[in-house]
């Protein structure tokens, strides 16, 4: 076969005809389409800029919380120091009350004759008892244990106990008018309430401090 029957073909009727490559070759090739502008893409793309400000956002919310944290634990921390330094006496204070009282029981059991009329050693053993419940009483205040002044005051639950009641019309109802046993704070807390004793019958502390600023007026 020859070169020239090679590259054409041969119809039935003996006539030549292009090779089937030649025919492809000027047949007409598929359309590419190509995509529209925009098409693909996310309606609201961040650039790298909009995406570096985003994550400084983000960790800059996270270092703020973190800081508040921390200020807050330091703040609970240095409370909690405080409370432990104020009130880890709080025991040993409260037994050392019941020495003062018994003290106390010891001096207002002797008669005011026996005081004057007693001998020197007597005297001597008086005064002795005395100094101790003051310097007691001192070194429990420089701990931060205070003495409850409520006589004359409004009955409060939270430092009085209420051990009776006293009909007085003259005084303002429910004010504190005798005193049975002292009470005590340390710093802001209650070690030991007051038993006290409770007017009944009188003005309510409101209305007498009423007719009391009228008065003043």
């Amino acid at each position: 076969m020859t070169d020239e029957t090679k590259k054409h073909g041969i119809d039935d009727e003996g006539k030549t005809v292009p090779e089937q490559d030649a025919v492809n070759d000027s047949a007409p090739q598929d359309e590419v389409i190509e995509p529209e502008a925009g098409e693909g893409e996310s309606a609201d793309p961040m650039g790298p800029l909009e995406i570096l400000a985003a994550e400084a956002d983000e960790w800059k919310d996270k270092y703020l919380r973190m800081a508040a944290e921390m200020d807050n634990l330091r703040r609970r921390t240095a409370r909690d120091v405080k409370d432990a330094k104020s009130y880890s006496v709080s025991g040993f204070a409260r037994d050392m009350l019941g020495v003062s009282d018994n003290l106390r029981r010891a001096l207002d059991a002797i008669p005011a004759e026996t005081r004057e009329a007693g001998e020197a050693g007597l005297k001597a053993l008086i005064e002795g008892v005395e100094m101790t419940e003051r310097s007691m009483l001192s070194a429990l205040e420089r701990h931060g244990v205070k003495k409850l002044a409520p006589k004359g005051e409004k009955f409060d639950p939270n430092f009085h106990q209420a051990m009776f009641e006293v009909p007085d019309p003259n005084v303002p109802n429910n004010t504190v008018v005798d005193v049975v046993q002292d009470g005590y704070v340390i710093g802001e807390r209650v070690l030991r309430p007051a038993m006290v004793g409770v007017a009944k019958g009188g003005p309510k502390q409101t209305e007498a401090a009423s007719v009391e600023a009228g008065d003043q007026e």
